[in-house]
């Protein structure tokens, strides 16, 4: 049985495809149970619960960032091996969206409507890192990665303490992540200057403050 090879052109396509899925359509089924489901819903006061739900949306827009700048530096990732880490990390990723969905609704509120946005920025940029050599790109996954991670603790700390299900889903997420940036390292990442990493910090604060609100 012969192996299909994709042109770029295919490649281009299916990135187009993900894109109106991940923003537009329905969360993807996860491969893991969502770890909130074993878990009582405890008895949060409607201010709690407000905060939960706009904690939970700038979660559910980090994961629409996260498919996009995998999907962007899947792209154009120069060694095979590298692109397909990058798709792995994605298809990885989408458990996060569809937990963070689930939560969303379950608090009773809605994503973000600049998801969008979001995506289509964060792809640029995913391509631009994968143009850059793929050390480069894995450098901007770890950083990427302990961002979030940075994000999740300071999410996990607002959580009132009796809120199981955000907390069991949010640690999920940040184990995950670790995962991701220690893979990145061992792959070859290499440390992205810190004008890099402060930019990448600025664009995050927009992105979550831009989410909390709508």
């Amino acid at each position: 049985m012969s192996t299909r090879h994709y042109s770029p052109f295919d490649h281009l396509v299916q990135g187009l495809d993900q894109a109106l899925r991940t923003t537009f359509g329905p969360a993807p089924d996860p491969s893991r149970p969502n770890p909130a489901d074993a878990l009582p819903e405890a008895e949060l006061s409607a201010s709690e619960r407000e905060l939960a739900g706009r904690l939970m949306r700038i979660n559910h827009a980090g994961e629409i960032s996260a498919q996009a700048l995998y999907q962007g530096q899947a792209l154009t990732a120069r060694l095979p091996t590298v692109r397909v880490k990058m798709e792995q990390a994605a298809v990885e990723e989408n458990d996060h969206l569809a937990w963070t969905e689930d939560r969303i609704r379950e608090l009773g509120t809605h994503t973000t409507i600049l998801a969008p946005l979001w995506y289509a920025g964060s792809f640029a940029i995913g391509a631009l890192a994968g143009l850059a050599g793929d050390k480069w790109s894995l450098g901007f996954v770890v950083e990427t990665e302990r961002q979030v991670i940075r994000h999740l603790d300071s999410h996990l700390a607002q959580l009132p303490e009796q809120d199981a299900r955000d907390r069991a889903i949010l640690e999920t997420m940040k184990a995950d992540e670790a995962h991701h940036a220690t893979t990145a390292l061992g792959a070859g990442a290499a440390e992205l200057p810190v004008p890099a990493r402060q930019l990448m910090a600025l664009t995050s604060k927009v992105m979550t403050t831009a989410a909390y609100w709508i």
